[in-house]
């Protein structure tokens, strides 16, 4: 069955996420800090009374700390029962990856990126990178209910 993509940019890369996982989009706004928390959490948001960690992507899967600013957007994504924020620098578009479009990762050996990938595929000539959001959150459970 084909799957439906919103993808989106950190720096040049094209990420995507299942549709379905996705709770909301929303401009930037300043995460409150936690005290003793992964590198990668920013903090903590109030998305109308629930609280709500916010990871900063490009730093989880190793390709450096996001400096966020105005242009940069907070895609809400449903991971188990956990509602969480992910910064990105931009929101593109939704594709869909027909059944035969998706491809496991080469081995590129132990990265922290490949740890957090599906696969990946290809749409109009764009390589994209399908996150793995279940691996991606390990870590960050119960930090809502911290705050």
């Amino acid at each position: 069955m084909p799957r439906q993509l919103i993808t989106f940019q950190i720096g040049d890369q094209v990420l995507g996420v299942d549709i379905m996982a996705i709770r909301e989009i929303r401009a930037w706004s300043p995460a409150t800090p936690l005290p003793n928390v992964p590198p990668h959490v920013r903090g903590v948001v109030n998305l109308r009374g629930v609280v709500l960690p916010v990871l900063d992507l490009s730093h989880r899967l190793g390709w450096g700390m996001t400096d966020p600013s105005a242009r940069h957007v907070i895609i809400v994504v449903r991971i188990g029962e956990q509602l969480q924020g992910l910064i990105v620098d931009a929101v593109n578009d939704i594709v869909t990856v027909p059944d035969d479009g998706m491809q496991p990762l080469p081995d590129i050996g132990d990265t922290p990126a490949a740890s957090f990938l599906e696969g990946l595929a290809t749409i109009d000539q764009r390589l994209i990178l399908i996150l793995a959001l279940e691996r991606l959150a390990e870590g960050t459970a119960g930090l809502a209910e911290a705050a």
